[in-house]
């Protein structure tokens, strides 16, 4: 199962990396990368916290608390987009950086 959450993380990441560059010239994402970039991140987080719970590693959980923490500035982000309001970029820069690190202890844990 944990090949499977890093495999919807990397694809949520790269999604990510789409939107982000539209953020940044101040254009809106296309509106199918945004909502396939919050469900394969929503998918994978669901399946995390399903293995952190049954697992003993620090390191999960590490991981999982920073992916928390991506998941609940991506909500800012996406309720700002939802009003038709594009967030800050660098709000998004460190939603992006926070989840890098959940996403780098991860792979940790799985090799």
């Amino acid at each position: 199962m944990l090949y499977l959450i890093i495999a919807l993380f990397a694809l949520a990441a790269a999604l990510g990396i789409i939107n982000l560059k539209h953020w940044m010239s101040a254009a809106k994402p296309p509106r199918k990368f945004v909502y396939l970039h919050g469900a394969f991140a929503a998918t994978a987080l669901v399946l995390l916290i399903v293995h952190a719970l049954s697992s003993e590693g620090a390191a999960v959980r590490t991981s999982l608390i920073f992916f928390i923490i991506a998941a609940l500035a991506g909500f800012y982000l996406f309720a700002r987009d939802l009003k038709n309001k594009i967030g800050p970029g660098s709000l998004a820069m460190v939603h992006g950086l926070v989840a890098v690190i959940g996403f780098v202890l991860l792979l940790f844990v799985a090799f």
